[in-house]
Parts: structure tokens; C-alpha cells; sequence
């Protein structure tokens, strides 16, 4: 099974932020992690004080999907930066991208599982 060549982590975070800019929605980058390979959590916030964190995963066959870590519903934010938080404690090279969007936009093209 092959997989596709990784985008560095830095480079991924600078499209997704240019993905969010151009539909009109705030991004921003709320923790660096490592520029080549650090993995990367995207936490939008619904601007209503709750929040959904999405973090990367590998489908059997390899590709890259999307799983909402916080689960299906939006969370109270408080809950969602806890989620962050714990997956920091286990990632000292994680990055964090929040984009602030009412419509609860996460801008992913890869699937979401």
C-alpha cells in the first residue's frame, strides 16, 4: 500500500489558513509545532461558545481523514480547548488552527470519518 507524499506541516497550516481567508472566515495558527512534521488539530470555533476540534487520522487503505475528537456535536469551548490540551501533553510538536466561523466551517478537503 502506498501513500501520498506529506505536505510539511507548516506549509498544510498556510494553505488551510488561505482556504479559511478567502471564504470570508477567520484562521489562525494558536500553536506552532514542529515545521516539518508535527501533527496539526483544527479547532473551529462556532463563535457561539462552542467548538468542534478535528484531528487527523489514516483510513485502512492509508488516505487521510478528519475525525471530530470532540465528538459529532459542537462542545462548549472550555471542553474543546481541554481536548487540545491533552493532545498537547502527548505532542509537545502539535499545532493548533482555529478558525472562527458561525457556520462551523472546518474548510478540510481531505474526507471526514
Amino acid at each position: 500500500m502506498e501513500t501520498a507524499p506529506r505536505l510539511k506541516a507548516e506549509i498544510w497550516v498556510k494553505a488551510l489558513i488561505r482556504r479559511c481567508e478567502v471564504a470570508g472566515a477567520a484562521a489562525m495558527v494558536v500553536r506552532r509545532g514542529d515545521s516539518t512534521s508535527g501533527t496539526v488539530l483544527v479547532k473551529v470555533n462556532r463563535l457561539d461558545r462552542t467548538a468542534t476540534v478535528y484531528a487527523p487520522a489514516r483510513a485502512g487503505d492509508g488516505t487521510l481523514i478528519w475525525l471530530a475528537g470532540t465528538g459529532a456535536a459542537p462542545v462548549p469551548e472550555p471542553d474543546a480547548d481541554s481536548y487540545v490540551e491533552r493532545q498537547r501533553k502527548f505532542d509537545p510538536d502539535l499545532w493548533v488552527v482555529e478558525i472562527e466561523d458561525r457556520e462551523g466551517r472546518h474548510f478540510l478537503q481531505e474526507p471526514l470519518g
